[in-house]
């Protein structure tokens, strides 16, 4: 009778033995696969990161130089810039944006960069310092010298549908649009808003829009 209990015990024993087993084996495969699945999700997030990264680099992050004394005192020579490529291809530029472009498409030429003061289609006229857009007078939101310049605007310019006109901040010493090599400005031309001065680190920040008004 208690060799048979012995037995049952035994048994007993190794049944239980054999579930711990069983069940730490399941836990361990368990584990293994939420390794796995928490290694992939690490994986995925990393790659989406880099991805996110990479895009938010292309398009906002290419750097010019701005070359030349045209946008002083915004920036001066050798400063350099972050664009927007993003942002012409979604949508139009607006009245105030400085914008980079490529002079008449020339592939070879260093990046222009300069104030966007005329709109596709509108008329633009510069007389006695004063900037008419379609017979109104501009009035722009900050202090500038009077424009001794007009270039081949003192005679009215009709842009077209696929064109912008473009100042250069320092007026009186600027080449842009009023001058028949740089001329009116194509959008295909255009590279990017400019949104950001990077160097050197006392202009460290970003570039205005300057708001207009009309009279």
């Amino acid at each position: 009778m208690n060799q048979s209990k012995s037995n049952k015990l035994w048994k007993n024993k190794d049944l239980s033995e054999s579930r711990l087993l069983k069940g730490k084996a399941l836990l361990s495969r368990d584990n293994r696969k939420s390794f796995i699945l928490h290694l992939f999700s690490w994986v995925f997030l990393i790659i989406v990161v880099v991805l996110i990264a990479v895009v938010i680099t292309y398009f906002m992050g290419q750097v010019r130089i701005n070359v030349g004394s045209s946008m002083e005192v915004t920036m001066k020579d050798q400063d350099k810039v972050l664009i927007n490529t993003l942002k012409y291809k979604i949508g139009a530029p607006k009245r105030g944006e400085v914008i980079a472009f490529k002079p008449n498409g020339n592939k070879n030429s260093y990046s222009y960069i300069r104030r966007v003061i005329g709109l596709p289609g509108e008329t633009i006229q510069i007389k006695e310092g004063i900037i008419y857009i379609n017979g109104k007078v501009l009035l722009e939101q900050w202090d500038l010298p009077p424009m001794n310049f007009s270039g081949i605007a003192e005679e009215e310019i009709t842009l077209d549908k696929d064109e912008v006109f473009v100042l250069g901040d320092n007026r009186n010493n600027s080449e842009d649009s009023r001058y028949a090599y740089i001329d009116n400005i194509k959008l295909d031309d255009i590279e990017g808003k400019v949104w950001y001065v990077i160097s050197p680190k006392e202009r460290f920040g970003f570039v205005k829009t300057i708001s207009s008004t009309w009279k």
